[in-house]
């Protein structure tokens, strides 16, 4: 039911300041305003110097941060964040978790829960410290998702964590192929920009309508000067600087390939590629004989279905280590969540690949009687 604004903020501000703070996050904006940042995030640290609450917002340039005292100084800084006009408030303190959205109205729609029932509740305390995005994260207000889609988004940027290096610095390039909603092309952003790096990011749809949701959506955040969006196919759209990171979440069928041949020719430094359906193979192996003995292996359609899918991803990381990318296929998600739970996560090496990988490949595709659509792309054949 809504608040009254000015009581619910005066909650806010009293966990804000109360020494069981835990994090608080700040983002989005109300109606017809615009804050001078577009997230502040606040926590308690300990220096030498003592406890400190330390302050981290962006400008959606580039990060700031700032350690303030507890008492006097802390309570002007809070007040100074509590006077910008941002949407959404959570707030997680160790006896206590609150969200806060402001609706169209400007009133209040609030949240509550202990933390005994936090920690006993799906979604509570406890639990998102699961996520690497919190689910209670105020983005999430904005760009929406099921709770399916946030775990599978989560686990994508988990993947996406452990193939940065922990000191990568300076701006980063970042391109979302086949992004369809943006839901994983904001979470990237705010998880990378979480991390300090200054990052331009681009989200690839071949649907106008999409990029005219995503860039609005995009300007609702504060983040249009960092991300923005273009109409346009995989293997087409016009993306220009080249990009560092290249991602593709469940781009389907040959979407993929063209994600990867896109990554490869930009010598992108960095790709995760999550396939979707694969129908290219399975057609080509059903037009030719199994080699012996494999017969058994492609005689059931099912079999020949879920056969397809390895030996298409097989390829796939095959190729790209031909291209100079050191390249692993994982799961990234519990296969209760989505089917599709594998990724290929390549980082390129820049070698030149060893006659053993290219008479492996090329042993494998000549067995099987097939031309990979990957190969095809980036033989120019296409």
């Amino acid at each position: 039911m809504p608040e009254p604004l000015d009581a619910a903020l005066t909650e806010v501000r009293a966990l804000l300041l109360d020494p069981a703070l835990t994090r608080a996050v700040a983002a989005g904006r109300r109606r017809g305003h615009r804050p001078s940042m577009v997230r502040a995030e606040l926590r308690p640290v300990t220096l030498k110097a003592g406890p400190r609450i330390q302050i981290a917002t962006s400008d959606g340039a580039r990060p700031y941060t700032r350690n303030v005292a507890p008492g006097a100084e802390a309570a002007v800084a809070v007040d100074e964040l509590l006077a910008e006009p941002f949407g959404n408030w959570h707030v997680e303190t160790a006896d206590a978790t609150l969200q806060l959205r402001v609706t169209k109205s400007g009133e209040a729609q609030v949240h509550r829960a202990s933390a005994t029932r936090a920690a006993a509740t799906p979604g509570g305390n406890d639990r998102a410290k699961e996520y690497l995005l919190d689910p209670g994260d105020p983005i999430f207000t904005e760009i929406g998702g099921s709770a399916a889609k946030r775990r599978q988004v989560d686990a994508f940027l988990r993947a996406l964590a452990a193939t940065l290096p922990d000191d990568l610095t300076g701006p980063l390039r970042v391109v979302d192929l086949g992004c369809g909603n943006a839901y994983l092309t904001f979470a990237a952003y705010r998880y990378l920009t979480g991390r300090g790096l200054d990052v331009h990011l681009v989200g690839v749809d071949v649907r106008e309508d999409q990029r005219q949701r995503n860039t609005e959506l995009a300007h609702r955040l504060g983040w249009a000067d960092q991300v923005s969006f273009v109409a346009g196919t995989i293997a087409d759209a016009v993306v220009d600087p080249a990009p560092d990171l290249v991602l593709a979440l469940h781009a389907c069928d040959t979407a993929t390939d063209e994600a990867l041949a896109r990554a490869v020719r930009w010598d992108a430094r960095w790709v995760l590629a999550a396939p979707c359906c694969h129908h290219d193979l399975a057609k080509q192996l059903r037009a030719h004989p199994a080699p012996s003995p494999y017969d058994l292996l492609t005689r059931q359609g099912i079999l020949r279905e879920r056969f397809a899918d390895v030996l298409t991803d097989a390829l796939r990381a095959g190729l790209l280590r031909v291209h100079g990318y050191r390249a692993e296929v994982v799961e990234f998600v519990d296969s209760q969540h989505t089917p599709r739970n594998l990724l290929i996560r390549a980082r390129r090496t820049g070698g030149a690949p060893t006659e053993p990988q290219r008479a492996e490949y090329r042993e494998l595709v000549d067995q099987w009687q097939v031309t990979p659509r990957l190969e095809t792309l980036l033989s120019g054949d296409d």
